[in-house]
C-alpha cells in the first residue's frame, strides 16, 4: 500500500446547529476566522501536507462553499479594473488551491456516514480526513506532521492531545501504550467516548484529525446504525482495530475548537494578533477594553 496521502476529506454536511440563527442559510464552515472561511484553513493545511485532492462531503444549503472555490469572473474583472492587485491574487488563489470535489450526504447520519460517502472519490489507497471546524494553529501544519508519522508506521493514524484533569469526559479518549522509538506516537488498543474522568483509560483526547486506511470503509460498511441511524467514525476505527495497528499520534501546535462559539471567539481573537495589519492596532484596542 501507498505511504502517500493525496487525497482529504473533509465532512461538512452538518447543520451548524450552535452558531443558529448565523448558519440558518450560511454554512458554519463558511463562517469567517477573521478574513477566511473555516473550512479553507483546513483546505491550506492539506495542501501543506502534500494533498493534491480535496474532496467535500456536502449537504443541503452548502452551495456557498462550492462557490468559494470556484472561479468569480465578474469579481475579478472587477478588481483587476479598479487595480486592486493584491486582492484580485487573494480571490485567484483559492481557486488554485487543488482540485475540489464534492459529494452529497443526503441525510445527517453520523461522521463514519459523512466519511462513507467519499469511498468510490478515494478509492483503494490511504486518506486523510478533516474536520473544519477544528482549526489547529501550528508552525509545521498538523496533518503534515501525521502524514510524516503515516509514512513511517504504515498505519491509521489519530490526531490526538494530552488533555488535562475532567477535560477527558468531552473527548473520545484512546486506550493506548506507547511506542518506543517515538515519544508522539502510541498504539491504539481501544477507544472511549466521553468517559468519566474516573474511568479514563488516559488522557489522550482524539482531535478532528485522521489518516486512515481504505480498509475503514468495509468497516463503516458492516457497522449496525446506532441511535438515529448514525454510523460513528470512532465505531468504524475500533472495528479496525480487529485487523491492522492504529497510531494515536500528540501532534505539535495549538487546537481551536471553532464549531463553539467561545472557540471561536478565542480563535479569532488569536489569530487577529497575528496578522502584522492587524495586530498592533487590535491589541492596543484590547488593552484599553474596559474588563
Amino acid at each position: 500500500m501507498t505511504r502517500t496521502i493525496r487525497k482529504a476529506v473533509f465532512p461538512a454536511a452538518g447543520m451548524g446547529t450552535r452558531f443558529l440563527p448565523a448558519t440558518k442559510a450560511t454554512p458554519k464552515e463558511m463562517l469567517p476566522l477573521v478574513d477566511k472561511p473555516l473550512i479553507q484553513y483546513g483546505v491550506e493545511e492539506a495542501v501543506a501536507a502534500g494533498c493534491t485532492e480535496i474532496i467535500i462531503v456536502t449537504g443541503r444549503g452548502k452551495g456557498t462553499m462550492e462557490d468559494h472555490f470556484d472561479r468569480a469572473p465578474e469579481l475579478e474583472t472587477t478588481l483587476a479594473k479598479r487595480g486592486k492587485q493584491k486582492l484580485l491574487d487573494c480571490v485567484v488563489e483559492v481557486t488554485k488551491l487543488a482540485k475540489i470535489t464534492y459529494v452529497r450526504q443526503p441525510e445527517a447520519l453520523g461522521l463514519g456516514h459523512a466519511v462513507l460517502q467519499a469511498k468510490e472519490l478515494v478509492g483503494d489507497e490511504p486518506f486523510a480526513v478533516i474536520l473544519p471546524d477544528d482549526i489547529v494553529d501550528a508552525e509545521v501544519p498538523c496533518m503534515k506532521q501525521m502524514v510524516e508519522a503515516f509514512q513511517k508506521t504504515g498505519s491509521s493514524i489519530l490526531g490526538s492531545e494530552v488533555v488535562e484533569g475532567d477535560a477527558i469526559q468531552n473527548y473520545g479518549c484512546l486506550a493506548c501504550s506507547p511506542v518506543a522509538d517515538d515519544a508522539r506516537l502510541c498504539e491504539v488498543h481501544d477507544m472511549v467516548e466521553k468517559p468519566k474522568p474516573s474511568e479514563a483509560p488516559s488522557q489522550n483526547a482524539i482531535i478532528g484529525r485522521y489518516i486512515l486506511t481504505p480498509a475503514i470503509f468495509e468497516k463503516l460498511e458492516q457497522l449496525t446504525p446506532g441511535a438515529g441511524g448514525e454510523l460513528q467514525l470512532t465505531d468504524g476505527i475500533k472495528a479496525l482495530l480487529t485487523t491492522e495497528k492504529v497510531y494515536g499520534f500528540t501532534y505539535q501546535g495549538k487546537r481551536h475548537d471553532a464549531g463553539d462559539k467561545l472557540g471561536f471567539l478565542k480563535a479569532t481573537v488569536e489569530f487577529a494578533l497575528k496578522r502584522p495589519e492587524l495586530g498592533p492596532q487590535f491589541r492596543e484596542w484590547l488593552q484599553q477594553f474596559p474588563l
